[in-house]
């Protein structure tokens, strides 16, 4: 049941990471792709990718947040495919990360744009094209677990993640009578070029990941594409307006982790932040917080 063949997908922001892994996931099962994104050199790099897969795609460069990159974007699959059968907004991005009071009205827009704004208008854009399909047809948004629950210093970015998720769930109302669904997807920290975790964390600290998160590891973008190929499936044909948590356990947890031995405890198991070297002078490096 997750077989594409014949299907148009679309992905925002899929020439890396977390986009790139979905649009790939999507070609492997058969549909034709669409995707734009930002940066010229991801453009051609996805372009040459799939072209040698033999996959049916249209990779433009294309920034989501104009209006007019969006127009284009929704009449060139029109002109080209006639239609669209699933959207995957994954466009966003952290940018910043500091106390809510130290933002300025133009890095809250910045945010805005990238993480919330973008998502109105491209689904807005590109409903005609679903309806063309219809029944059957499927919209997934990228998310983060940090819409669901308190990160500090990550005020304005959770607060537009949170949105995607009420956004979602009405237009899922709406659509529904139409036979188009609408879900969310709320990733944690997934190891990308965005997010180098597994830069980012000492060696005196990697032996504590196991433990930070249930399942053990950090997020790959294989993790996020198999369940955008559910929810976009005839397996998810009952599934609509709702939040798939794709975390290792972590919401589940709460602040829960296991300390050596196994024993589960909410006492942090090293000083610092994981993201530093407790043995290091370099007490002022941020952590990296960005989950999506």
């Amino acid at each position: 049941m997750i077989d594409f063949k014949g299907k148009t997908v679309l992905v925002t922001g899929g020439g890396s990471g977390i986009g790139r892994g979905i649009a790939e996931a999507f070609s492997d099962a058969g549909a034709r792709i669409v995707i734009a994104d930002i940066k010229p050199e991801l453009v051609a790099e996805m372009r040459k990718s799939l072209d040698r897969a033999g996959v049916e795609a249209l990779v433009i460069e294309g920034d989501m947040t104009r209006e007019a990159d969006v127009q284009a974007l929704a009449q060139r699959i029109d002109s080209e495919f006639g239609g669209l059968d699933v959207l995957v907004n994954n466009v966003g991005d952290f940018v910043l990360s500091k106390r809510f009071e130290e933002f300025s009205d133009d890095e809250i827009s910045r945010l805005y744009d990238l993480n919330l704004r973008h998502i109105f208008s491209v689904t807005r854009a590109m409903l005609p094209l679903l309806r063309k399909r219809g029944q059957g047809s499927s919209i997934v948004s990228i998310s983060s677990i940090e819409g669901l629950r308190g990160a500090p210093t990550c005020a304005v970015y959770a607060a537009f993640k949170a949105a995607i998720g009420g956004f979602s769930r009405t237009l899922a109302l709406e659509l529904a009578p139409e036979g188009i669904r609408v879900n969310v997807i709320a990733p944690e920290t997934t190891e990308t070029a965005q997010v180098p975790v597994s830069l980012a964390i000492p060696d005196a600290n990697k032996h504590h990941i196991p433990r930070w998160i249930p399942l053990g590891r950090f997020g790959q973008p294989s993790d996020c594409a198999g369940a955008a190929l559910y929810l976009a499936s005839p397996l998810a044909a009952w599934v609509t307006g709702t939040t798939l948590n794709v975390d290792g356990g972590a919401l589940a947890a709460g602040g829960w982790m296991q300390a050596p031995g196994g024993a589960w405890t909410t006492i942090p198991l090293i000083t610092g932040n994981g993201f530093i070297d407790a043995s290091s002078s370099d007490q002022a490096k941020p952590a990296l917080l960005d989950r999506s």
